[in-house]
């Protein structure tokens, strides 16, 4: 069976959208696990927390099939 590269990998793009969201609405670097808790455990605004739920959920919208759309 072949490896799927990344450029086909599906999760690669969700991934690439999901860490954009963080950066921009969480300001956070990576969705890495880094193994520290001063790294993987951060407090947000709940605004700051709703915009990212927000951009998440709008972005999912647009990614759906195009007759499930308003």
């Amino acid at each position: 069976m072949m490896a799927r590269s990344k450029q086909t990998d599906p999760n690669t793009a969700r991934d690439a959208l999901l860490l954009q969201i963080a950066e921009r609405h969480l300001i956070l670097d990576t969705l890495e696990t880094r193994n520290s808790d001063s790294l993987d455990f951060h407090e947000h605004a709940v605004w700051a927390i709703r915009s990212a739920l927000e951009a998440a959920f709008e972005a999912g919208r647009r990614a759906g099939p195009a007759d499930t759309q308003p």
